[in-house]
């Protein structure tokens, strides 16, 4: 019998999405050996989540059937941690991850369903890092952001996620 995974700390009162992104195309993928893409992620105020397809309007959005990145996410602490270990200044876009949070471990996701703003998603594995973040960002961070690279998941529910304090945040199984 497999033994559920430990209860996540719920942290509704402190979570909060603080940016959100999204790409028409890809930069790195399909990229390997060539000069990246040149497509910026666009921030915007909402990101229309649709169930098993992924985020409208977003380079991944019917990538492929079940999916495991249909939206991505990525934390707000380890962006200032990032900017303070390797004294670079850049804006958490140059991730290429979707939503930006804060208060939240996205590690403590994985292998549970969850609840932002009312819309559900699976957390499925680490977001992990490639050698292209040594390109976007500057040498050593591929390998510092290992562990930590954010979270890919797929979506449950349909709905549109809001940049906003105070986001319901809770773990469901």
């Amino acid at each position: 019998m497999e033994t559920p995974p430990a209860p996540v700390p719920q942290r509704a009162d402190t979570a909060r999405v603080v940016a959100l992104f999204r790409s028409r195309a890809h930069n790195f993928v399909g990229h390997h050996g060539i000069e990246p893409g040149v497509h910026p992620m666009e921030a915007v105020p909402w990101l229309e989540c649709v169930a098993g397809r992924g985020i409208v309007g977003d380079r991944f959005f019917d990538h492929r059937p079940d999916y495991k990145g249909q939206i991505t996410f990525f934390e707000a602490e380890v962006h200032a941690t990032v900017l303070d270990t390797f004294g670079v200044d850049v804006e958490p876009w140059v991730y290429r991850r979707n939503v930006i949070t804060q208060g939240i471990r996205l590690a403590e996701w994985i292998g549970r369903t969850f609840e932002v703003q009312g819309i559900l998603f699976e957390g499925v594995e680490e977001c992990r890092p490639c050698y292209w973040m040594d390109h976007a960002v500057t040498a050593g961070v591929e390998e510092f952001l290992k562990g930590r690279g954010g979270l890919r998941a797929r979506i449950l529910k349909d709905g549109r996620l809001h940049i906003g304090a105070n986001a319901k945040a809770e773990a469901l199984r």
